[in-house]
């Protein structure tokens, strides 16, 4: 089986930079040891994710031009609903809505948590619905102890 972030990212095109750079065979060995579930979330990228302030997330928009997001918030804002699912609470902020309205045209993001003290990081692909304020999924996202204006919460199925 193939390793789920690597089929998204590696295209075609990425596999043969790859190649000519001397680096297809490490990843194509590490690709082919792992199991189809590596896609889920377990318990040490569940601490991870929930253990941040922030993350950034890229969105796709209609034209087909990236755009990359801070998100941030306390100390765990960032909830593990289930081992493919994750979300957060989407605070108020410059008001341009450029994510929010990208994806309404594509739902696909990526994202990036970052442990800068660290230097460790996870990415992962996914594709994110806006859930409104009513929706009762948004209890789960609350935080009812953070004084941040919330606009409605970001709901995310991890892919890879």
């Amino acid at each position: 089986m193939s390793h789920r972030f690597a089929n998204i990212a590696f295209t075609p095109t990425v596999q043969k930079v790859q190649e000519q750079a001397g680096s297809r065979a490490a990843y194509a060995r590490m690709a082919s040891t792992l199991d189809a579930v590596n896609h889920r979330l377990g318990d040490g990228e569940a601490a991870f994710i929930t253990a941040r302030d922030s993350l950034y997330m890229a969105t796709v928009s209609e034209t087909g031009w990236p755009y990359i997001q801070h998100r941030g918030g306390p100390i765990g804002f960032g909830r593990v609903l289930d081992d493919l699912t994750i979300g957060f609470a989407d605070f108020r902020g410059n008001r341009q809505y450029v994510s929010v309205g990208n994806l309404m045209t594509d739902d696909r993001v990526s994202m990036f948590f970052m442990d800068y003290p660290s230097r460790s990081r996870l990415k992962l692909f996914g594709r994110a619905r806006v859930v409104e304020l009513d929706d009762p999924l948004m209890s789960s996202l609350a935080l009812p102890d953070y004084r941040a204006r919330v606009e409605r919460g970001l709901v995310i199925t991890v892919e890879g």
